[in-house]
């Protein structure tokens, strides 16, 4: 049983850690899309 919890808690910190570093990413995501958008833009 312990096992058990242990797994529960270390699965919900992965997705917790994962949502954050997409969440973070996507900062950047749409910095770069804007960036070729207005490279395709001015040509």
């Amino acid at each position: 049983m312990e096992y058990y919890l242990i797994l529960k808690i270390i699965f919900g910190l992965g997705i917790i850690i994962a949502a954050y570093a997409i969440i973070r990413n996507l900062d950047i995501i749409k910095i770069i899309l804007i960036y070729f958008k207005d490279k395709l833009l001015r040509k």
